[in-house]
């Protein structure tokens, strides 16, 4: 069996997806994501110009040798273009695999760990009310852990506070702007825990994204003052590009860290995760390489005590989800999985076989990943220009979001 051809599929049924789907020479098919959040015509062409051609004749069977070629090959190693290109073409694979010898694809990592993977889910809203009403909505649909992201007075827009029930950050062809303060924020979110507390009590577990705004004493302020409140993981304090923050970080507050969503590769998060500076990792899939090298980052994790909690937004397509829960399943030290559920064009053009019951996400139980995309429905969901939003602080200065 060899690979006989592959194509990349761009569609945006609610946002902008991009999927490579691998056939061989069986009839077989695999899918993998290769979306990355306001850039994806650029992995799009980078799998279309330099990666697809290497891939006709391949066996599929190979996946460490595809990913290793993929990777020492192109010299110009990690970034999240050549990163997320590289886990497209090896989930793809892994669904493949799964498909030939008739097992889903966690049974092939080693099975079960776990009976299901635990979620958690994004509460917000644009008053304390709002936000206490939305956690109780996933409090009453079985949820056990909830992120909570409030407004904070004299800030024009926070990053992840919505009503929407569904949450949708790239919303503009051209980024949107908006106006931050820190001691504004700071002042603000120990108040907020404090309510959340009362209302919902102890033993709800609680996280928080501060989308790398602070420095890192100024995140060890804050880490201090919701220690009372007894969070699960406190979410990219800092920009992790220094790494010594988090050390920095560390010798304040006992609040537990998570970092790594926006990590590509083992070497930017090994550091952090051999001297113990986070608690969690939440590097992804799509965006760290595919299962393969996603794996590898987890079992450094397991030695030294930190656990996994993946990213899951809605920029992951149900192919990233479907592949991750595979992964969460299998693994020792899984922690928590992101997972905010997609529109429903989304699911209709990405048909699957994982569900969520009581708290807990399922994979399905059919061979190979269980997920598909729908082409000829894709097709009717155009790519359309989508970027990040960035913020400002108050002197105008461009700031981390």
């Amino acid at each position: 069996m060899t690979i006989e051809a592959a194509r990349v599929i761009v569609c945006s049924p609610g946002r902008n997806f991009v999927t490579l789907k691998i056939e061989t020479s069986d009839g077989l098919t695999g899918v993998g994501d290769a979306t990355l959040n306001g850039r994806e015509l650029a992995v799009a062409a980078y799998l279309n110009e330099h990666v697809i051609p290497l891939l006709i004749g391949r066996d599929p069977a190979r996946i460490e040798d595809t990913w290793q070629y993929l990777y020492k090959g192109a010299y110009w190693r990690r970034g999240p273009v050549t990163m997320t290109a590289i886990a497209a073409v090896d989930t793809a694979l892994w669904d493949i695999k799964g498909k030939v010898a008739g097992l889903p694809v966690y049974q092939l990592l080693g099975g079960r760990s776990r009976s299901g993977v635990s979620v958690y889910g994004h509460a917000s809203g644009s008053s304390t009310e709002a936000l206490l009403s939305s956690i109780a909505s996933f409090v009453e649909r079985g949820y056990r852990a909830v992120r909570v992201q409030a407004p904070v007075p004299n800030i024009s827009d926070i990053y992840g506070v919505t009503d929407k029930p569904l949450y949708e950050p790239a919303s503009a062809a051209l980024p949107t702007e908006a106006v931050w303060s820190t001691p504004d924020y700071l002042a603000h979110i120990p108040s907020v825990f404090a309510k959340v507390r009362e209302e919902f009590g102890p033993t709800l577990r609680l996280l928080h994204d501060v989308h790398h705004r602070l420095t890192p004493i100024e995140a060890a302020r804050l880490g201090k003052s919701l220690e009372p409140y007894a969070l699960t993981w406190l979410e990219d304090p800092v920009p992790a590009e220094l790494q010594d923050g988090y050390r920095l970080i560390r010798q304040h507050t006992t609040t537990p860290l998570a970092v790594g969503e926006v990590f590509n590769s083992i070497w930017d998060c090994e550091r952090l995760i051999r001297e113990q500076l986070i608690d969690y990792i939440r590097a992804t899939v799509v965006h760290a390489g595919g299962i393969t090298h996603l794996r590898r980052i987890f079992d450094l994790a397991a030695l030294h005590h930190v656990r996994t909690g993946s990213h899951g937004a809605t920029d992951l397509s149900p192919v990233c989800m479907s592949a991750a829960l595979h992964l969460d399943l299998a693994i020792p030290n899984f922690g928590l999985q992101e997972y905010m559920p997609h529109a429903a064009a989304t699911d209709e053009v990405f048909p699957h076989g994982y569900t969520y019951a009581d708290g807990y996400l399922h994979p399905a139980e059919e061979p190979g990943l269980g997920i598909d995309i729908d082409e000829s429905l894709a097709a009717k969901y155009p790519y359309r220009p989508a970027s990040l939003p960035v913020n400002r602080l108050e002197d105008g200065t461009l700031h981390d979001w």
